[in-house]
């Protein structure tokens, strides 16, 4: 009975829960033991933080993300159309693990120059499931 009253709750909520899901396994992946405090205060300061790359140019993660997290983001140096960050309008977003970890390596290391700690990812799943 639980189960069906939750299914009625998502599709008169518009669904939002399912898109929480993959966010909600990420989080949990990257805090196993469930003792960092998850934090989207941190993740919002962490996602609009100016960093200066290599190439001496500042950036933060809205560069190729844009301001509007349920609008596609712009690929900086290859113009690359990026899906929205937004779970609530990109179903797909943080539900596959191998693919989150591939991103959050890459962007990372690019934006920071290193990569981010697990706290960090939590703070930044957290902030990006708001939308």
């Amino acid at each position: 009975m639980k189960k069906f009253q939750w299914l009625i709750c998502a599709i008169f909520l518009g669904l939002p829960a399912l898109g929480q899901a993959g966010v909600g396994e990420a989080i949990a992946h990257y805090n196993p033991q469930n003792n960092l405090s998850v934090n989207a205060e941190r993740g919002d300061a962490l996602w609009h933080k100016k960093n200066t790359g290599e190439d001496g140019k500042e950036r933060d993660c809205t560069v190729c993300h844009g301001d509007d997290l349920k609008k596609p983001g712009k690929h900086i140096k290859t113009g690359k159309v990026i899906d929205p960050m937004a779970p609530s309008v990109n179903k797909d977003r943080y539900t596959d693990l191998e693919k989150v970890e591939k991103w959050f390596t890459r962007n990372c290391k690019w934006t920071y120059g290193r990569e981010c700690t697990n706290q960090e990812k939590v703070d930044l799943l957290k902030y990006l499931s708001q939308f």
